[in-house]
């Protein structure tokens, strides 16, 4: 579905401090799979998300997600296939303050147009499946950090998108919270999505959801599984 050929990005290209955060990767991710990115902090992990969900553009190489090449697509385009076949979660979360759980949640559906009343009832339903319903009302910064996780992913899927993208989304998490995480990843991967994610915490990357693991060191694959 998506496959990156000698993709590399720089930094402050041409000035003093120039830095090369990835040198040439050549991936294939596999539709419907769940991928896991690992490597020390500084290896490239969450440049190489960007560049996948077409927030960033690479200095040279290649980015075809199925048969387009997107990696020089105009914005207004990038633009649109980001908003309907991506969905991210952050590590932080990026909930909004002094809005409630389901306003955040329909935030990102607002430029597809849909009528007010459908465009929540489909919020509700997310928070629902996520078991968060009850949290509809609250205010983002009354949440948990696995409530604002939960918030966060069904965020990410209000425009259903084909893939979601996570930048370490367990980081802020105990293991009972991890685990949950986990098993709401096995649901997404039932329903037939494809998830990208980046993370250090071994629970997530030998989970067995997970159908591959690729490690990023200096901003170059060193090893597959």
């Amino acid at each position: 579905m998506i496959r990156l050929t000698d993709v590399r990005k720089a930094f402050n290209q041409g000035r003093h401090n120039e830095f090369w955060a990835l040198k040439g990767i050549d991936l294939r991710l596999a539709a419907g799979a769940v991928t896991v990115f690992r490597g020390p902090s500084g290896s490239g992990k969450t440049t190489l998300l960007t560049m996948v969900g077409a927030l960033a553009r690479p200095t040279s190489g290649r980015v075809h997600l199925e048969e387009r090449d997107i990696s020089a697509m105009p914005e207004r385009f990038l633009t649109e296939i980001r908003r309907s076949t991506f969905g991210f979660v952050f590590q932080n979360f990026n909930l909004i303050k002094g809005l409630s759980v389901v306003e955040n949640v329909m935030i990102p559906a607002y430029p597809v147009g849909l009528p007010h009343g459908r465009l929540k009832a489909r919020a509700m339903d997310l928070l629902e499946r996520l078991e968060m319903a009850d949290k509809a009302e609250a205010r983002a910064e009354w949440l948990s950090g696995g409530e604002a996780q939960r918030a966060a992913i069904a965020r990410a899927l209000i425009n259903d998108p084909r893939v979601l993208i996570a930048d370490e989304p367990t980081a802020n998490l105990d293991s009972e919270r991890s685990a949950q995480f986990l098993s709401i990843v096995a649901g997404l991967k039932r329903d037939g999505r494809t998830l990208l994610m980046t993370s250090h915490d071994p629970m997530v990357a030998e989970a067995a959801v997970v159908d591959r693991v690729v490690s990023l060191r200096d901003g170059r694959q060193v090893e597959a599984r």
